[in-house]
């Protein structure tokens, strides 16, 4: 008896043990089940990896070139180079040349006798463009002192901009901003420049004298950008990491198609925004990256850029297997071909394909996405929080469905980086944010960018 009570005690324990090794084998399949998916989210991420193609990521970051396949461009069905119709360009000869050689045979070359008296006649005509040695002109201002029959002195006084003993002129201004802000060129080559080029004697410290007063100069047609920003109907907003000095500080643009205005700041945050727009843009549509500053000033309405929307769909579609990426996309782009179709009075009315865009919309933000997509079921939520703004391009007429106008403005600081390098200094980077939206602003409207330059500079108070 006491033999079987004793079995039974064995069993009832060995039943707990089992048990408790189950709770446990239980517990470790669930943490294991968990790092798993953790694992796969993570493996996921290099199965796909974020490139230019897929993401914001630029293009100099790429591991690898992205397949063309993957570019966001469609084929236009066109052959590579010059289309029918298309005006080429070529060098013209001059009718009045400034320099005339003329090439007579002396002598004949089958019985030798002398043929210099003879008259001749033009054969062929051939034209070279050259550039003649370019040498500074050193221009001197006199002050003269005249007395009057009445017995008073009258003396003559010098322009504003001519300062004591000798300096720059407008032109090497013109230039000096030029090659800075245009051409990128660091101030040890563009003394080289200066010296081998144009025969003018400068050091690398007059360069910069030069550039300070060529950026005080322009400052009021900077500050005259900046209004006018602020009133505009369409603006687009961006902004680009860089190193100023020591630190990581930005580039911010504001942009449309006839301004643009850059400035540098040590912050990414509304403080900038609210620095040069404390009034922020109450007649525009904002359009931008979805970056979440750009949400906190005034706006009439905000677009967010359907470009970035489309590489980080690419990378959802890679990344999950789950249609609803390819879905988006392909709404994404019946959106942008309306666009193409529309002509300005087409706003003025209602428009069937819109509405059945933004009803398409509607019906893809409501679908549930599986939580387990993280990066997708994050696209998701964010789609849902500022589903009113992804077809706000197809309402008004000059807004466009991407912010590569502002991208375009603002790829200039990385361009810089590549040929000279980083801002040594704060003030440095607003030198060249001023320089850069003043001459980007005049080849947006046509103007030639040295000639705009020396217009602002002959006469630096004209836009007050």
């Amino acid at each position: 008896m006491f033999a079987i009570q004793r079995c039974v005690m064995d069993k009832d324990k060995r039943i707990k043990e089992l048990e408790s090794q189950l709770q446990e084998i239980q517990s470790i399949v669930t943490e294991l089940i968990l790092v798993n998916k953790s694992l796969l989210n993570r493996l996921a991420k290099y199965e796909n990896p974020k490139n230019s193609s897929n993401s914001s990521i630029p293009p100099s970051k790429d591991e690898n070139r992205p397949f063309k396949s993957k570019s966001l461009r469609e084929a236009s069905g066109k052959k590579p180079g010059g289309q029918p119709g298309h005006e080429g360009k070529t060098l013209d000869m001059v009718t009045v040349p400034d320099m005339i050689v003329a090439h007579n045979p002396l002598y004949c070359n089958h019985c030798g006798l002398d043929m210099s008296h003879l008259p001749s006649k033009i054969i062929e005509k051939r034209q070279v463009v050259e550039i003649p040695p370019i040498k500074p002109i050193y221009i001197e201002h006199q002050v003269f002192a005249r007395t009057c029959t009445c017995g008073y002195t009258i003396t003559g006084s010098f322009p504003n901009d001519i300062t004591p003993g000798i300096s720059y002129g407008k032109s090497i201004e013109s230039l000096s901003a030029y090659f800075y802000a245009r051409q990128y060129l660091p101030f040890a080559r563009m003394q080289e420049m200066f010296n081998d080029v144009f025969s003018l004697p400068i050091s690398e410290g007059g360069v910069h004298q030069v550039l300070e007063r060529a950026t005080v100069k322009a400052e009021p047609a900077y500050k005259l950008i900046q209004e006018r920003i602020e009133h505009a109907a369409v603006v687009g907003a961006d902004e680009t990491g860089t190193r100023i000095g020591k630190e990581k500080g930005w580039f911010w643009t504001w942009q449309n198609e006839k301004l643009t205005f850059i400035t540098a700041s040590m912050n990414r945050g509304t403080q900038t925004i609210n620095k040069h727009f404390k009034n922020g843009f109450p007649k525009a549509v904002l359009v931008h990256d979805c970056w979440r500053s750009h949400f906190e000033p005034i706006v009439l309405t905000h677009q967010i850029c359907i470009a970035h929307l489309l590489r980080e769909l690419n990378h959802l579609d890679e990344c999950y297997n789950n249609p609803w990426p390819k879905i988006f996309k392909e709404l994404l782009c019946d959106a942008i071909h309306l666009k193409k179709k529309l002509t300005p009075s087409d706003y003025q009315s209602s428009i069937p394909e819109r509405v059945d865009l933004v009803r398409r919309l509607t019906e893809l933000i409501e679908k549930t996405i599986n939580p387990d997509h993280k990066e997708l079921a994050a696209f998701h939520r964010r789609m849902i929080k500022y589903k009113n703004y992804i077809f706000t391009f197809l309402f008004y007429p000059d807004v466009p469905p991407d912010n590569n106008g502002s991208e375009r403005a603002i790829r200039n600081i990385k361009v810089k980086h590549k040929i000279s390098g980083y801002f040594k200094s704060f003030n440095g980077a607003s030198q060249f944010a001023i320089l850069r939206s003043v001459l980007d602003t005049a080849n947006k409207n046509g103007q030639n960018i040295l000639g705009a330059f020396s217009q602002i500079f002959s006469n630096p108070s004209w836009a007050d």
